[in-house]
């Protein structure tokens, strides 16, 4: 849900009050959302929640949260910080040069930002969803007063996203313009096909109000529950830029920003019927853009928005080297864009997360037995290719660890949660916080 990019494409936004035709929408969304070269540069978006070091299910209060960020802002990072509605804390990584280069950046980052949470007596929790505590806003700003306003139009699942979900997001350059592996309409179509592998290999949500919600990812259930206008794909017949360019038109707006006081959050009415009225500026499709939540969200590189936060202190390495192998080496990407290609006929050619491949995997993670089979390949395919993209041996044998530990037996973190609340991991029932 950040704003803050971390590829190579900073934002394009630039503040005039002119307003803008639907020729002018779609030349802009297309020339912003899709800038082709060759893959150069890798960056991620780490989320976490802040627990109590010693007594994880009890809530910080918000006076020690907003405290402990105030210490954390003198800290120099090379990574932008910043801090999501509930008071999720967000790494966003500057666009590296190569997945090593991002792995360290990021490490040595969070490193620092854990010293100061130790000595205020807080830990960094890496999970999907927050299992113990209901959803409390933490910043009351008018950008999330108008979101809750909005989204709570469509139930509940709302309020949970905005403050009880976190996660690993990997962001890579959009690619070629020419076809083959490392094209842009290649990386686009594997991203979304390869998506729901990702959510179940990495699937780390499992709980929410201190029970079992029956879906391994249960975050990736609360984004498909907002909506397709909110957090949809645009279909996959149609060229990418063409394609994205119609789904912001067709987006609904969120809310009409003001100088003073609340901000409007309209009913029914999307960004072209706004267009058509003649008010909307650059200024405010940048805004639009930016309210948009689709699993794979294209920003000048392609921001993979599918993959549950991660348990341990370098659990978001794994997604990150796995998804950067599989799109960054010609040879990877070709052999899984052979892996997933059998998966598209479940998607019923219909968008993500919006169909039964997408669900299935948030619900049944790696027990659906196809999904563990394409994710074996591809993990191991992107454990061949890692060394060849110049990881180093700590990051493939962590992911040669988690191929071991998940891929094989057809579990993910999830299912550690899962066997901690019910105590047949050999710990005490009710004691053990999954972190």
């Amino acid at each position: 849900m950040s704003d803050t990019s971390s590829s190579a494409s900073g934002s394009d936004c630039t503040e005039t009050r002119t307003p803008l035709t639907e020729a002018e929408v779609e030349a802009l969304v297309k020339g912003i959302c899709f800038k082709t070269g060759p893959p150069r540069t890798v960056g991620v978006e780490v989320e976490w929640f802040v627990h109590e070091l010693r007594s994880p299910r009890l809530p910080v209060p918000p006076e020690r949260l907003a405290a402990a960020y105030e210490a954390l802002r003198t800290v120099p990072l090379s990574s932008a910080l910043t801090v999501e509605p509930g008071g999720q804390l967000e790494l966003s990584s500057p666009p590296a040069a190569s997945l090593m280069e991002c792995v360290t950046t990021v490490s040595a980052d969070l490193d620092a930002v854990r010293a100061v949470l130790r000595e205020a007596g807080l830990v960094l929790a890496g999970l999907g969803t927050e299992p113990w505590h209901p959803p409390r806003r933490f910043l009351h700003e008018p950008r999330y007063d108008a979101m809750e306003t909005y989204l709570d139009r469509t139930g509940p699942a709302g309020r949970a996203m905005m403050c009880t979900s976190a996660s690993v997001q990997v962001c890579l350059d959009a690619g070629h313009e020419e076809p083959g592996p490392l094209g842009h309409g290649r990386r686009w179509w594997l991203a979304h096909m390869l998506g729901p592998v990702l959510v179940a290999a990495f699937a780390n949500s499992p709980l929410l109000g201190g029970a079992p919600t029956g879906w391994r990812s249960t975050r990736q259930r609360l984004w498909t529950e907002i909506g397709a206008g909110r957090a949809g794909a645009p279909a996959l017949d149609r060229d990418p830029r063409a394609a994205w360019a119609g789904h912001v038109l067709d987006a609904p707006v969120m809310c009409v920003r003001r100088d003073g006081g609340p901000w409007e959050v309209p009913e029914d009415l999307t960004f072209r019927e706004w267009v058509r009225s003649g008010t909307p500026t650059r200024a405010d499709l940048d805004y639009h853009m930016s309210t948009l939540f689709p699993p794979v969200r294209p920003r000048g590189h392609l921001e993979l928005r599918m993959i549950d936060a991660q348990p341990g202190e370098d659990g978001w390495i794994v997604p990150l080297a796995v998804t950067t192998a599989l799109f960054d080496d010609p040879e990877a990407a070709e052999s899984a864009y052979r892996a997933v290609k059998p998966l598209a006929e479940r998607s019923r050619s219909r968008p993500a997360p919006h169909n039964p491949l997408w669900s299935g995997a948030a619900r049944s993670g790696l027990a659906d037995p196809e999904l563990q089979e394409t994710a074996v390949a591809c993990f191991t395919t992107a454990l061949e290719a890692l060394p060849r993209i110049g990881a180093g041996t700590e990051v493939t044998d962590a992911v040669a660890a988690y191929l071991e530990r998940y891929v094989r037996k057809g579990r993910s973190p999830a299912d550690d949660q899962l066997d901690r609340l019910c105590g047949t991991d050999g710990r005490t029932h009710g004691k053990d916080t999954p972190t």
